[in-house]
């Protein structure tokens, strides 16, 4: 085992490595593929997300980049760690969706009372078959199944079908500017390649996943993956990882070459839309989210766009026509506003079009709800 001089890592040390790795440090120069393998994909429930995390991460970026990418084919949307829609490198999906196929299959467990006397290879053979003719939406796919056993419940052969194998969301979904509505069809038909059965290595992936997101435990990497069991694996790699202890005594693995910068390094001011990969990749999440704001930037199941000040969540925020407010949890000093404001408006030049009524940008700071 390797070990470290400094062997006790506290949360702002963590948090600066996770924003380094994350390039929220400072923006980089990449491609939009290289980056999206690098951070192992982006949350996108929403189309929007991906676009923002992005710009908020890369020089030169624009929405017609990523737009393009999946356009070709070279990006896709598809439900891989968390059981949660992701857009990932075409690469990239065909090695983590057989990864985290185990995740989609205990989402399944919960629908197996509407799934008594199915025949899940015949559900699987026949759905595949519907949506090869031609790509199905969810309920276009439980319409067509439901007859084919009247007395399982229609959602859960429509949700059987899209656990049990690795599908797609067809372009035009997540388009910048004209997304379409959910359409599904097989990941290896919409690539053209063949899936690995398992997919990726559980090593490699633990060491991307700690070269994004480290350092970081077990029980984070879990988190993150929405797998179980990956102890084992942690413990094959021990030998050639180094390892910590965060300051409350979880031990932390890393990669040896992996930045860990200063904990005073200066963090400028990010603004990260809703669902964004630093927010969600940790069991604990204190290097990223300070104790007294937990839990405030969410609202029932919406999520708020979160607005980072000195590396830690500090407000919210929301783009809306030529306006951007942001609410911050408490008062920003004048530096901290003025870097805030700049950040809103290179964020604005890139992913908002200009307004067709000649309505002048302008940013708006409001005490954030309590």
């Amino acid at each position: 085992m390797k070990t470290s001089a400094a062997s006790v890592l506290g949360d702002r040390a963590l948090g600066r490595a996770l924003l380094a790795r994350q390039f929220l440090l400072e923006r980089v120069s990449l491609s939009t593929a290289e980056a999206l393998s690098r951070l192992i994909g982006l949350q996108a429930q929403n189309v929007r997300p991906p676009y923002g995390a992005l710009a908020a991460r890369l020089d030169g970026f624009g929405p017609a980049e990523l737009s393009g990418a999946m356009e070709r084919r070279e990006a896709v949307r598809l439900v891989t760690m968390r059981s949660i829609l992701h857009t990932h490198t075409a690469a990239d999906a065909l090695a983590l969706a057989p990864f985290t196929l185990p995740v989609r299959h205990r989402e399944l467990a919960h629908f197996r009372k509407g799934l008594v006397g199915v025949d899940l290879d015949r559900l699987t053979a026949v759905s595949r078959a519907l949506m090869l003719e031609e790509p199905r939406t969810p309920a276009r796919l439980r319409d067509a199944l439901a007859p084919l056993w009247p007395e399982a419940d229609p959602r859960a052969l429509s949700v059987a079908a899209r656990c049990l194998q690795h599908l797609v969301q067809v372009t035009p979904r997540g388009l910048w500017g004209r997304s379409g509505g959910v359409a599904l069809t097989p990941l290896d038909h919409w690539l053209g390649g063949q899936v690995p059965e398992g997919g990726a290595a559980a090593r490699d992936v633990v060491r991307r996943y700690l070269g994004a997101f480290g350092p970081a435990s077990v029980r984070d990497a879990q988190r993150w993956s929405g797998l179980t069991g990956l102890r084992p694996v942690f413990e094959q790699l021990r030998p050639e990882l180094l390892v910590f202890r965060s300051e409350k005594g979880t031990e932390l693995f890393d990669l040896p070459d992996a930045p860990r910068p200063d904990p005073d390094t200066p963090a400028p001011p990010r603004l990260l839309p809703e669902f964004d990969n630093v927010l969600l990749s940790h069991a604990d999440r204190a290097r990223i989210v300070p104790a007294a704001h937990k839990g405030r930037t969410w609202k029932g199941n919406r999520a708020f766009p979160v607005l980072l000040v000195d590396g830690r969540v500090a407000g919210v925020w929301e783009p809306r026509d030529a306006t951007v407010t942001v609410r911050a949890f408490a008062p920003l000093d004048r530096r901290a506003r003025e870097a805030t404001a700049a950040e809103a408006s290179r964020l604005h030049a890139v992913l908002a079009p200009a307004a067709e009524d000649g309505a002048a940008f302008d940013v708006r700071f409001e005490p954030a709800p309590g």
